[in-house]
């Protein structure tokens, strides 16, 4: 059995980490940013040391340390350096920002130009493009002026016009366009040498395309309010720091060899184990609610909400002095979780009640309310982790057997 010792110590720091980060998102539902950064560190310094080992291609080295640095300068910007709700922490990192940028733009040339045995043409646009897209949104938040978090502040961005609606887009969308240009640089690394012209990256390209393509999805599911923003960035960093197996799972290598891409499926068919429990509770409580409902949340008393976790699954109006309830569809609820709004966190009716008061005196009057459970998906990534370190690909396994049978 092959045993790649720079992934061993990377899955050590990564799994202690994702144990660490589970019990933090089941104290707090919150994971701080700054708890991935010892791990990252550790990850980051043994999968260079990897790529070193199997290419000694410094150029690809330093292009798997630019698209590191990229997500976490990405990151930087999304959140104005951990910015606090009146935006202070933004305003004196201001100075520091284009500082941070400098490395982002250096290391690609390096990689891309300097460092490469021959400097392809057609990834000089692609550069140009990278910096421009780097440059142009620094300087835009670099202008921004930071708002605070209060729901009436979220409320009044609603009514700002078309043209806000654009800007947002941009913002939250632009590094997505980043991602694309790491995926098409890796294809012409790739085909450079096969083309007749000197070697660039060769096959090992596809390292940096897998991650590029994978860790790019997940920042995508993030951003679209699919995933926790812990959770995406526990899979993007497994990813970066453990982009192949330590070593041969008993269940075999599945055809990609991809790590990150088994942990996930390995969470979700995990995950499938908490909606089939919380149906039968519901069955045996005799919960009543369309068939989806019961699979995903139960009822809970209305004036105790804010002591529960979970997201409301339900919309009220009063008429009258009657109260009526529906649940909220599934179209509207992935609009929801994608634009940030509308959807009612009991964390936040704890947290700040003073903004809730319509929606707390609602629930009580309504009697009961149902919520989504919440069981942070954290933990089945962790499972997912182990499992697949151990076993490899739970999907990949089934698809052999009924292959063979």
């Amino acid at each position: 059995m092959e045993l790649f010792y720079p992934m061993v110590i990377s899955a050590v720091a990564v799994l202690a980490t994702l144990i660490y980060a589970s019990w933090l998102d089941i104290r707090d539902r919150r994971v701080p940013f700054i708890t991935w950064l010892p791990m990252l560190a550790v990850g980051v310094c043994c999968t260079g040391i990897l790529l070193w080992q199997t290419t000694a291609n410094l150029s690809l080295v330093f292009g798997y340390f630019s698209l590191v640095a990229s997500f976490l300068y990405a990151d930087y910007l999304d959140n104005r350096g951990r910015t606090d709700s009146e935006g202070l922490t933004w305003y004196y990192a201001k100075s520091r920002m284009f500082w941070y940028l400098i490395p982002v733009i250096i290391l690609p040339a390096l990689s891309w130009f300097v460092l490469a045995p021959s400097v392809d043409s057609q990834i000089i646009p692609w550069f140009v493009m990278f910096a421009g897209i780097f440059a142009y949104a620094t300087y835009m938040e670099y202008k921004e002026v930071p708002e605070g978090t209060s729901r009436r502040k979220r409320k009044e961005r609603r009514k700002e016009p078309a043209a806000a609606d654009v800007k947002d887009t941009i913002s939250r969308w632009w590094f997505v366009l980043v991602v694309v240009i790491f995926a098409i640089v890796s294809l012409l690394m790739l085909f450079s040498a096969s083309a007749g012209s000197p070697p660039a990256w060769g096959q090992p390209s596809v390292i940096i395309l897998l991650l590029s393509v994978f860790c790019g999805v997940f920042y995508i599911f993030g951003r679209m309010h699919l995933f926790g923003g812990a959770d995406a960035w526990a899979l993007i960093f497994i990813s970066l720091c453990i982009p192949t197996f330590p070593f041969t799972p008993l269940l075999g290598n599945p055809p990609l060899g991809f790590l990150a891409f088994s942990v996930l499926i390995n969470a979700l068919l995990l995950n499938l184990v908490a909606p089939l429990g919380i149906f039968v509770i519901n069955l045996i409580r005799g919960n009543r609610a369309p068939l989806m409902y019961r699979f995903f949340g139960f009822p809970v008393k209305g004036d105790e909400i804010e002591k529960e976790w979970g997201f409301v699954m339900e919309d009220f109006e009063e008429n009258k002095g009657t109260v009526t309830r529906k649940f909220i569809g599934f179209g509207d609820a992935i609009r929801r979780m994608y634009s940030g709004e509308g959807r009612v966190y009991t964390k936040d009716l704890r947290e700040h009640p003073e903004n809730f008061a319509e929606e707390l005196a609602m629930y009580r009057k309504a009697g009961t309310v149902w919520i989504s459970y919440a069981v942070p998906f954290i933990i089945p990534i962790t499972a997912g982790l182990i499992t697949a370190i151990i076993f490899g690909d739970f999907l990949f396994a089934v698809m052999k057997i009924f292959v063979r049978g």
